[in-house]
């Protein structure tokens, strides 16, 4: 990308839980109001692991036959929602009821990979094909109506809104590129513009902080880069494992950062200047 990535000042991350205590497809991840991490693949495809504060982990829910969860996220009332990336499915777990659902189904789709939420439980969802690199783009309402807002990207992964909720941000894994998009209110979405590129290695899952900082997961790098919300690399946070597949804010102050690993099967944390934008949905911060 544009700038002198080598001059970043790197910090390292901590390991936090067991190497493979999750499989290779670990993917999610996201804190509710107490403070559990939730990510998928524990032990086993299809299930939904629970990390609790103290870092002990357990099975939280099996998914039905044949779904494999991948992005994870959660309304501003507290319920749980999951890309089911196999069904084609938004996945809606209800705590108070225990109660697992379809929230939507949309046969169009190649494979719901990430998921972001607005305060108004606007969900967008990336949606690659992996087998010719190319990727869409989905807005589901609160009501569950599924809308294709754009085709014919690229391998479109990580995806997240702004702290004003005034801005969409997409990124293509393989392209290595960032997309930008005024959000309106409403759910839609114009202005697309590249916000960032990178030279090297690949993308995946991204937060904001509070600040409209963006953390972003840079798969095979070992690295969650932090970009200002002018789009310039302002530091880079090294990993003990290579492959990172997506990030989330938590902690009592919102100011944990925990980031999945795919090669290492588990979870590592570092500190954040600042909390997160998921723990405003919650009123938290």
């Amino acid at each position: 990308m544009s700038g002198n990535e080598a001059s970043v000042t790197t910090r390292k991350s901590e390991v936090w839980t067991p190497a493979h205590g999750f499989t290779g497809g670990i993917e999610g991840p996201a804190c509710d109001r107490q403070g559990n991490l939730y990510a998928v693949n524990y032990a086993r495809e299809g299930t939904i692991g629970r990390v609790t504060p103290d870092g002990s982990s357990s099975i939280f829910l099996e998914l039905p036959n044949g779904s494999i969860a991948n992005g994870i996220r959660f309304t501003r009332d507290g319920r749980m929602l999951m890309a089911d990336y196999t069904k084609h499915n938004i996945l809606l777990y209800d705590f108070a009821f225990q109660k697992l659902s379809v929230f939507a189904n949309e046969p169009r789709m190649n494979q719901p990979n990430d998921i972001c939420i607005t305060a108004h439980d606007i969900i967008f969802a990336s949606d690659p094909k992996w087998a010719d690199n190319t990727g869409q783009l989905w807005r589901i309402m609160p009501h569950g109506q599924v809308t294709l807002l754009e085709a014919g990207m690229g391998t479109t992964n990580g995806i997240e809104v702004s702290p004003q909720e005034n801005v969409l941000y997409v990124n293509e894994s393989v392209q290595r590129c960032i997309w930008a998009y005024d959000l309106a209110a409403d759910g839609s979405i114009s202005n697309k513009r590249l916000f960032a590129q990178f030279s090297d290695f690949g993308l995946d899952g991204m937060r904001c902080d509070i600040d409209g900082n963006l953390y972003v997961a840079r798969y095979g790098k070992g690295t969650i880069a932090i970009l200002n919300p002018s789009g310039v690399l302002i530091e880079e946070i090294q990993l003990h494992g290579k492959n990172p597949t997506n990030v989330t804010f938590g902690g009592e102050d919102g100011r944990t950062v925990y980031v999945t690993v795919q090669d290492q099967g588990n979870v590592e944390r570092f500190r954040a200047d600042r909390p997160g934008r998921c723990r405003r949905l919650f009123g938290l911060v």
